[in-house]
């Protein structure tokens, strides 16, 4: 698994400026010999209006901070309102927010198009705001008014597992409420950040510092506001009252969208250019048309495709021509009657020029790779769900009177985070480097292989302790069920899901966005949240199908309502298993990957790599 290095190192965890570009030039020359003739400038258009620099950045930063605070502390305490307030038993809430947080994950990818398409980043972030504010709105409504949700439970009832569910109008308010918070996240996460960065004049170095500035208050605030919704917005729900929980964020939401029209003045407004899909498209369309098509030998093939120079274009590096998937190379053959007199493409669904070819090329060679990680993010969304329903059956009080919300113990995953990385980048990397000779100490594939290994770890760890705690709470539990166990023995899967996520999130960005060419970097970037929203689809499966498919013939259902009466450490077993097939596939796609290969641009000597800041990406 040999990488290739570039020329300069992106820090350990990446982000792209732009939000799903335009895809690649597609000016080119059909031959060689006939390049310079075919040769075109790509003109870049200047926006009139003044870059608002830091003038705008109250307002940005302020809009994406409070639908994190809103979205994160819901997530993370969710499955306690549903099990709680709404008697769900645990496969049925599990499911719920598997959906709901898939969707949110794949919401982003859809609002990127709609942006960079049609409407533009600012009409996108004031309609998703709007929706999301909505959403928070219709969500704390559930918690201030009784007949939207149901009855509560008398201790009686709830030992007697005798608790009336909700009704199909007080679980359409609740879905109504999800679908408008992920509509929010669907335009605020994927246009949040290069918003900011537009405005900033790029071609300053001044602007060129308040974008790295920039990067630096975003990845803050983002850090800040994931401790706030983890402990106080947690607590304030588990121990004081849902309807301050709730509408806390929700005001606070108010004010920001308030705010960022405010800041309408002061914005620089950067229209739609398109969106990647369409390249993409492109370039599938022209190698179907020419499925029949014979190409000719390696030899000859460089002097018959569209193959254009990408000087004055926004590419600093451009791909060169690769035989691997050679029939997409059939969409970049130039044929008679495709390419006018002065080199431009007369109908761009019939050729293609090699940049765009290639750029395809690596997002199917990406594929596998991508693939391999839902299973190990499938390990990282118990998190959220079975860890919570074994928070609850614990005992949480810390000290005689403070008691930790369940929906807090994720705090421990980020601190492992938060920790190690700062040690693996200053200290571990730079021996590992002198051992291995490799720039970043491992290659970015062995990283993502690592955070694999202690995922599976983890599943295991997560087993045998809730084993243990199911057995405490048999012979030595309370009336309510909980075991006089500390909750605090849920921190060694917690810490090694934590390291599970410092190695494999991170290294996924890494990999993702060295691996895509520039123009699709924010597209590799959205790469992270499709892997969250399948591994969300593929755990709400596994959920049902284990859950229909055990309890029978006396044996115990493993994910029963009560989860003392289950066997939830079968489930996480199952899971690490799951996680050891993952592994060894892999294994095997990571030793026949084919990295990207670069050359300069006209004018360039080096391919430029964006420097990107320091921060954590933590799924919600």
């Amino acid at each position: 698994m040999k990488e290739n290095n570039s020329s300069s190192t992106p820090s350990w965890l990446s982000c792209s400026f732009k939000c799903f570009p335009m895809s690649s030039s597609s000016s080119s020359s059909p031959v060689k010999e006939k390049q310079e003739k075919y040769d075109i400038v790509e003109e870049t258009t200047t926006p009139k209006r003044k870059p608002g620099g830091w003038r705008s950045m109250p307002y940005v930063l302020g809009n994406e901070t409070f639908e994190r605070l809103a979205t994160i502390g819901l997530l993370a305490n969710i499955m306690v309102y549903l099990l709680n307030e709404y008697h769900m038993d645990q496969v049925f809430a599990t499911n719920v927010i598997n959906i709901w947080s898939g969707t949110t994950n794949f919401g982003p990818l859809i609002g990127a198009y709609i942006s960079d398409a049609h409407i533009g980043k600012f009409k996108t972030l004031a309609f998703a705001s709007i929706a999301s504010l909505l959403g928070m709105i219709s969500l704390t409504l559930t918690a201030a008014i009784p007949q939207l949700r149901p009855p509560r439970c008398t201790k009686i009832q709830l030992q007697r597992d005798q608790c009336m569910g909700p009704t199909k109008g007080q679980l359409g308010i609740l879905y109504m409420s999800l679908g408008f918070l992920s509509i929010g996240a669907a335009g605020i996460r994927p246009c949040s950040l290069p918003f900011g960065v537009d405005q900033f004049d790029s071609t300053t170095d001044e602007g060129r510092k308040g974008i790295a500035s920039f990067f630096n208050w975003y990845y803050f605030t983002f850090t800040i506001v994931i401790m706030i919704a983890l402990t106080l917005i947690v607590y304030i729900q588990d121990s004081l009252s849902w309807v301050w929980g709730l509408g806390i964020p929700t005001s606070l939401m108010f004010c920001s969208i308030i705010l960022f029209f405010i800041g309408t003045r002061v914005y620089m407004y950067v229209p739609p250019g398109g969106s990647v899909f369409s390249g993409i498209g492109q370039v599938f369309a022209a190698a179907y048309k020419k499925r029949g098509l014979k190409l000719p030998s390696e030899e000859e093939l460089p002097h018959v495709v569209y193959d254009p120079s990408v000087k004055g274009t926004t590419i600093t590096s451009k791909l060169p021509l690769t035989h691997q998937f050679s029939f997409l190379t059939k969409a970049a053959v130039v044929l008679e009657g495709e390419v006018g007199e002065d080199g431009s493409r007369l109908d761009k669904w019939s050729i293609c020029s090699v940049q765009q070819v290639e750029e395809v090329k690596c997002l199917l060679r990406v594929i596998p790779i991508w693939a391999s990680g839902i299973i190990c993010f499938t390990s990282m969304s118990q998190q959220g769900t079975f860890t919570v329903s074994q928070a609850l059956k614990m005992d949480r009080h810390l000290g005689p009177k403070f008691q930790i919300p369940a929906g807090s113990l994720g705090v421990i995953s980020m601190l492992t985070l938060g920790l190690w990385v700062p040690f693996y980048d200053q200290i571990l990397v730079p021996r590992l480097r002198k051992i291995t000779k490799h720039e970043g100490g491992i290659t970015l594939l062995q990283r993502m292989g690592i955070g694999m290994v202690f995922s599976i770890l983890s599943m295991v760890v997560a087993g045998f302790f809730e084993e243990k705690r199911r057995a405490s709470a048999i012979l030595h539990a309370s009336p309510d069920g909980i075991a006089p166990i500390s909750v605090l023995w849920l921190s060694p899967q917690l810490i090694l899901m934590g390291l599970a996520e410092a190695f494999s999130i991170i290294g996924q960005i890494e990999f993702y966005y060295k691996q895509f060419p520039e123009h699709m970097k924010s597209f590799a970037n959205s790469l992270l949240f499709c892997t969250m929203a399948g591994a969300n689809y593929l755990s709400s499966t596994i959920v049902s199908i284990v859950h229909g498919n055990t309890g029978k013939d006396g044996n115990p259902d493993w994910l029963d309502k009560n989860i003392n009466k289950g066997r939830v450490d079968y489930f996480y077993y199952l899971i690490a298993a799951m996680g050891v097939l993952n592994l060894v596939y892999f294994l095997i796609v990571a030793s026949r990957y084919r990295y990207k290969g670069e050359v300069p641009v006209e004018g360039e000597d080096t391919p430029i790599d964006i420097e990107l800041s320091k921060a954590k990406h933590i799924d919600n």
